[in-house]
């Protein structure tokens, strides 16, 4: 029986998260089934059905027709409101981290890409894609240009070793530092969702990012994610948010 104090299906919702949280039922594991949980908690089936069906929602749980209903993989979150190393976050997990550098060249900037900087069209940009891997499974796709007259050696870097994020960190001035970020919810290009190993018709996440040091344009970035294996969020106090580059 549960405790009378918040409404029902949210009580189930929080009993449910305490026998994950507590290893009773584990990543991929089917749980029991409406009916029985039912007579476990001491409720209406459709208490029940509410709460899980919230549970799915959240990402929690993982429902599939006809089989049952299964403890969801659990998708690393990323800070909005700084630019995070996702090479420490891998690790961080315990987890092993990979970069494949999928292309590294200079070339003219594009119209869009010229707008972003504020530069002429087919200016000289640094351009570079990489996949960031998790434990083998790609995770995040990172679409870069760099203003070569802000951090000309950017180029020549080997990024499976030191990430083009934390190259950046260690080599532009923080002096007078600007982010913007953008985040889309949005589609995969079929190029996109081959090197993320996913569906064309699965949504991902979009983090669109600029930088600025002195007032100069430093980093133009698309970040690309499956939607099913990656969150973004924050957690601040007002007038305390640290920013990084």
């Amino acid at each position: 029986m549960i405790k009378k104090a918040d409404a029902p299906f949210q009580q189930i919702k929080t009993l449910v998260r305490q026998r994950i949280a507590a290893g009773d039922w584990k990543i991929g594991e089917r749980i029991p089934s409406e009916l029985d949980l039912a007579a476990q908690f001491g409720v209406a089936r459709m208490t029940v059905n509410r709460a899980l069906r919230e549970l799915t929602e959240e990402g929690t749980l993982k429902r599939l027709s006809g089989v049952g209903t299964f403890v969801a993989e659990d998708k690393p979150q990323s800070n909005l409101l700084m630019i995070a190393h996702i090479r420490d976050e891998i690790r961080a997990r315990g987890h092993q981290y990979r970069c494949h550098v999928i292309s590294q060249a200079r070339e003219p900037a594009s119209f869009e890409v010229a707008a972003a900087f504020g530069l002429p069209v087919n200016t000289p940009v640094f351009h570079v894609v990489c996949v960031h891997e998790e434990n083998g499974r790609p995770i995040q796709l990172e679409d870069r240009y760099v203003n070569p007259e802000a951090v000309p050696g950017f180029i020549d870097q080997d990024f499976q070793t030191e990430p083009p994020s934390e190259y950046l960190y260690n080599n532009v001035s923080h002096h007078e530092l600007e982010i913007e970020h953008v985040v889309d919810a949005t589609l995969p290009t079929s190029a996109q969702a081959a090197l993320l190993e996913m569906r064309t018709d699965e949504p991902c996440l979009m983090l669109t990012r600029r930088t600025w040091t002195n007032g100069r344009p430093v980093t133009f970035v698309h970040f690309v994610h499956p939607g099913n294996r990656y969150r973004l969020g924050s957690r601040f106090k007002p007038g305390s948010a640290r920013r990084q580059t």
